[in-house]
């Protein structure tokens, strides 16, 4: 039997999470063997201009440091009309605390039933909802300036869970207890979108802060959530009002969990531009012991390899000409983020096609049993 490199071995493990159903985003990222911190207490930014939505801030795990880091709350224009943003959220499973990642959708999905608060308290979203391809914001809930934005309403939520705790987690002990309802698996199968851009960016911006991480402000960040994605610095961003609970420091020798669940279980962040994209790693050669078929193998293998690059080079020429263009004419941010969420979208949509056709390709290689032609 031919034997698959590690390096395809890792892609088709890439393309299983991107295939499993259209929640593809909404899937496992990681696992670690202790669970996150509560909850910080913060006010939320005022929002900066209509169109934005509110994603509420979460810890995330950094394997390099062997902690948590606190990605702060944030405003973030929608990849398209009429979607709304499911959080991420850390559930308690087989052991071990798996992250589940957020992701852009006409429906607003199973968040672990996490009180993220500013309108997630554990189930929907209550800040706000489209209405004509406007979005329109629920003053009871969000921070809004109603002499800069009009589309706004007043609906009095009644949030059971404040009084409750500030748990960051699902199930294990001391957990969240919520389960999916029949509407929130619905829209786990609806077609989802992946964080936009400004997103990664910010998740990226927040990972590299020593400032943000666990060990270091013990559950209250500097940084609890910013006007704008990455504008930590911006004299519109909070701070930590204090901790949701007493910080318990990591358990000595504990970090992420065992790496039998897939490699380390650690997601590159995906690419914005095709420009970060780097040439898919060749397998070895065949090796079926049939020459004439390990030929035509690796001629299949050849010329996959190379259109794969040649479409790379392809999209990176278009995008690097929309933003010579856009600076040509001086585009606004708002142009540009749109134009940065296409980009971003159109080289998801290149790299999943890609490991899908070496998906193919090894099937197609694989050896047929005895009396099938």
């Amino acid at each position: 039997m031919r034997i698959i490199s590690r390096s395809v071995r890792l892609l088709l493990f890439a393309l299983v999470l991107l295939s499993l159903s259209s929640a593809a985003f909404a899937q496992i990222g990681i696992s670690v063997s202790f669970g996150p911190p509560a909850l910080p207490v913060y006010e939320q930014p005022i929002c900066p201009e209509s169109g934005y939505l509110w994603t509420p801030g979460y810890w995330a795990w950094d394997p390099d440091i062997n902690d948590y880091y606190w990605v702060p709350g944030t405003w973030v224009l929608a990849p398209e009309i009429g979607f709304l943003w499911t959080p991420p959220w850390w559930g308690w499973e087989g052991g071990v605390f798996l992250f589940h990642a957020g992701y852009w959708g006409p429906h607003v999905g199973f968040y672990g039933g996490i009180p993220y608060g500013f309108g997630y308290f554990g189930r929907g979203y209550e800040g706000g909802r489209w209405d004509n391809g406007q979005f329109f914001y629920n003053r009871s809930v969000t921070n809004i300036n109603v002499t800069n934005i009009h589309n706004v309403y007043n609906t009095t939520v009644i949030n059971n869970n404040v009084t409750v705790n500030r748990v960051s987690y699902n199930g294990g002990e001391g957990g969240i207890t919520a389960r999916p309802t029949p509407e929130e698996e619905s829209a786990a199968r609806e077609r989802h979108v992946a964080p936009v851009a400004a997103q990664t960016e910010h998740i990226q911006a927040a990972r590299s802060n020593p400032q943000l991480r666990a060990s270091v402000n013990h559950g209250a960040p500097a940084v609890a959530a910013t006007p704008r994605p990455g504008a930590f610095n911006d004299r519109g961003a909070v701070k930590a009002k204090s901790a949701g609970a007493p910080y318990t420091p990591r358990p000595q020798g504990k970090a992420a969990a065992p790496a039998e669940r897939g490699g380390n279980n650690v997601p590159r962040p995906p690419a914005n531009h095709a420009s970060e994209l780097q040439s898919h790693e060749r397998p070895p050669a065949p090796n079926t012991g049939n020459p004439k078929v390990d030929q035509k193998y690796q001629q299949q293998q050849n010329k996959l390899y190379t259109k794969m690059d040649q479409e790379h080079q392809k999209l990176q020429q278009k995008q690097d000409q929309e933003h010579q263009r856009l600076q040509q004419r001086n585009a606004s941010e708002a142009e540009k983020q749109q134009v940065e969420q296409k980009h971003q979208q159109q080289t998801q949509q290149l790299e999943q096609k890609h490991q899908q056709q070496i998906q193919h390709l090894q099937e197609r290689q694989q050896p047929r049993p005895p009396g099938r032609k």
